[in-house]
C-alpha cells in the first residue's frame, strides 16, 4: 500500500504517494490535466521490484495545495517538480508522463537532462492535435460542479473519457473515487480547484509552448505510449519524435483512445521491456 507524503514547494503543500522500495532508482509518475497520483495505482506493483516509485498529485489536484487562479501552467508545474525531488531527496529519477503530465515530463527532461534516467510518455507530444484538445476543453470546460453520488461521477467519465467507456462501473469507481470528496452542502465535488478548467472555457487548453525544443534537448531513452485511436497524438508526431530521437520508440495500444490506462497488456508489457522487468538488465537500456 502507498504512503502519503507531502513537501512544500514554490510555497505550496504538496502531495505523493510513496509505493515503497526506497534505496531503488526513482519512478516518478505525473498524471494528466484532471487526474491525480491515485491514477498510477495498478501500474506501480509492476514496477516496484526493483525501482522506488512514486506517483505525484500536481498542484491543484488530489491532495496538493491549490495555487494562485493564475499560475496554472506548466512552467509552474515543472518547476514544483523539481522542488518536490530536490526536497524529497531525489537526484536522478526516470519519468512516465500521462498527457499533461508527459508535457510536464518533457520539459523537466529537456532541462535537467542529467537527472532524467529514461521518459515515458503517455499518448502526448510536442504536438497536440487540435480535435483532441477541441474535445478535452470542451468537457474538462463544462464539467457539472456537484454530483449526487458516486454513481453520477462514474456516468460522467464514461461519458466522457473514452477509456473508460468500455469498463465496468465497479472499475471506474475505483479509478474515479480519489478525484472527488464530500461537499459542503452534500453530494459529491471535485478535489480539482475549479481554476485548472477556466482557462479551457476560453479555447486554450495549453499555453503555447515550442515543445520540440526542450524535446531535443532530452538525453535519455524514450518510450513512447500511443493509444491507436488518439485524437490527441497523430501517428505523425510519434513517428516525428522517433526521426528526432534516436533513443526514442513508439508503441501502440489497439483500441484505445487518449489516454491509455497503462494497465492494457501491450502497455504494462513495453513498460516492463523498457525499464528491464521483462527478464532483461535495465543496464542494458541505458
Amino acid at each position: 500500500m502507498a504512503s502519503d507524503k507531502f513537501v512544500t514547494a514554490n510555497g505550496l503543500r504538496l502531495h505523493y504517494l510513496d509505493y515503497g522500495n526506497d534505496g531503488a532508482p526513482w519512478v516518478v509518475c505525473v498524471h494528466g490535466l484532471t487526474g491525480n497520483a491515485h491514477n498510477f495505482d495498478a501500474l506501480a506493483p509492476h514496477l516496484t521490484p526493483r525501482y522506488h516509485v512514486i506517483s505525484v498529485d500536481v498542484r491543484g489536484r488530489g491532495d496538493s495545495q491549490w495555487g494562485p487562479t493564475t499560475e496554472y501552467v506548466p512552467q509552474n508545474y515543472v518547476t514544483d517538480l523539481v522542488r518536490m525531488l530536490e526536497q524529497s531527496g531525489c537526484e536522478r529519477a526516470s519519468l512516465i508522463g500521462t498527457s499533461m503530465g508527459g508535457i510536464i515530463s518533457m520539459m523537466y527532461a529537456g532541462g535537467w537532462p542529467e537527472r532524467v534516467e529514461r521518459l515515458v510518455l503517455n499518448d502526448i507530444g510536442p504536438e497536440i492535435d487540435s480535435a483532441g484538445a477541441a474535445r478535452i476543453a470542451s468537457y474538462v470546460g463544462e464539467a457539472p460542479e456537484r454530483f449526487k453520488d458516486l454513481g453520477e461521477v462514474v456516468k460522467y467519465y464514461k461519458e466522457n473519457y473514452p477509456p473508460m467507456a468500455k469498463l465496468a462501473d465497479s472499475v471506474v469507481a475505483e479509478q474515479v473515487r480519489w478525484s472527488v470528496k464530500p461537499g459542503a452542502e452534500g453530494g459529491l465535488v471535485w478535489k480539482m480547484d475549479a481554476n485548472v478548467r477556466r482557462p479551457l472555457r476560453g479555447g486554450t487548453a495549453q499555453q503555447r509552448l515550442d515543445l520540440w525544443v526542450p524535446y531535443a534537448r532530452i538525453a535519455c531513452p524514450i518510450l513512447i505510449v500511443r493509444g491507436a485511436d488518439s485524437d490527441v497524438l497523430e501517428r505523425a508526431t510519434a513517428s516525428r519524435m522517433c526521426a528526432v530521437h534516436k533513443r526514442a520508440k513508439a508503441v501502440e495500444v489497439p483500441g484505445v483512445g487518449h489516454a491509455p490506462s497503462l494497465t492494457e497488456a501491450e502497455s504494462i508489457g513495453a513498460i516492463k521491456e523498457f525499464f528491464g522487468l521483462a527478464g532483461g538488465d535495465p543496464c542494458t537500456q541505458r
